[in-house]
């Protein structure tokens, strides 16, 4: 499997070789007008994604392809057909490697599907309206075993006790789409790099564990390697839901992590319609019941953005976790170096 780390480095050797594209801001009625339908390729990594291709396919008669597949592999395969593209909509989890994407002119700019978002999901919409947050998850929850350990870490330098030495575990960033972003995260509230690097540092002298994906992690708590489980909310709530003695927590600060779509800018204008089509239909009222249904234990198991969508009723209240949005623009171009330094450091 291709690492996001790799995902990364690829997406920022492209920045100067591709043209810019703009948005023609088409909205619903105009994929009529722009003439017959034409394929609409999604590449997505959403574990609802299959129904919401199905519903859109069934409510617009727009031919919809979709190809699913993990993050790493997803944005490898777009800078493999950078000059070619292959696909017209992106969607995946967090926007750093959108916010590359965007610096390297391979999105659409100046199109936001018209929906009311509430605060959390207007902190993430990009000043350029290169890409379209579509729901929340956060990065990283604290998952245990309330019946072996019931007295969670309650802090980020909790983690760094004697206590816990060799009872933490998280996946590896450069491979898990979602723990980038709380790498990155982690690096930001302390102060930058060399913060960033001295917790995560001081964590493998504590005797850090890390694993391969949510599913990895997750098996290690329940098989009693470790106690504690730092992974993506919707993963860790959705384990609750299996056993009823497997909680989340969230530690100050988590950073928030939005499902993503981006439109190729090398889409024709067909297809550039009906990909703004799309966005606009996993925001609308029918797209949102999908997201919020099609994958009830994961990724269904995220905080809507759109005004007057409630979440499942799993999850706390939004404004109940400590929640931090991280600057993309910031982190994204940052990926390639904070994996391979975690890589070579932590990991080895």
């Amino acid at each position: 499997m291709v690492g996001v780390a790799a995902a990364a480095g690829l997406v920022m050797a492209v920045v100067s070789a591709c043209g810019s594209g703009q948005s023609s801001a088409s909205g619903g009625n105009d994929v009529v007008a722009a003439g017959a339908p034409v394929p609409l390729v999604v590449y997505s990594a959403q574990g609802y994604d299959q129904a919401m291709v199905t519903a859109f396919q069934k409510a617009t008669g727009i031919p919809t392809k979709l190809v699913d597949d993990s993050t790493g592999p997803l944005l490898a395969r777009v800078q493999a057909e950078r000059a070619n593209p292959q696909w017209g909509v992106l969607w995946v989890d967090g926007d750093e490697a959108f916010a590359a994407l965007d610096q390297a002119n391979m999105l659409v700019k100046g199109f936001q599907p018209d929906a009311q978002l509430n605060a959390a999901g207007q902190a993430v919409v990009p000043k350029d309206h290169s890409y379209v947050p579509t729901g929340l998850t956060v990065t990283a929850a604290l998952v245990y075993d309330s019946a072996k350990t019931p007295n969670p870490p309650t802090s980020w330098q909790d983690l760094l006790a004697p206590a816990w030495k060799g009872a933490i575990g998280m996946n590896d960033p450069a491979v898990s789409g979602p723990t980038y972003p709380f790498v990155a995260g982690m690096f930001d509230q302390l102060g930058g790099d060399s913060q960033g690097q001295a917790f995560y540092s001081s964590l493998k002298s504590n005797g850090l564990h890390v694993f391969q994906t949510n599913g990895d992690t997750l098996h290690a708590l329940q098989t009693g390697q470790i106690k504690v489980a730092l992974i993506q909310s919707s993963a860790g709530i959705a384990a609750g839901i299996k056993d009823k003695a497997i909680k989340t927590a969230y530690l100050p600060k988590v950073t928030s992590l939005p499902s993503v779509i981006g439109i190729d800018a090398k889409a024709s204008a067909q297809e550039r319609a009906e990909a703004e089509k799309f966005a606009t239909f996993v925001l609308s009222a029918q797209g949102q019941k999908v997201m919020l249904t099609g994958d009830r234990n994961g990724d269904s198991l995220y905080w809507p953005i759109v005004q007057g969508v409630s979440p499942d009723p799993e999850l706390p209240a939004l404004d109940s976790v400590p929640t931090q949005a991280i600057d993309p623009y910031v982190w994204g171009p940052k990926e390639g170096t904070v994996n391979t330094w975690f890589t070579n450091t932590i990991v080895h």
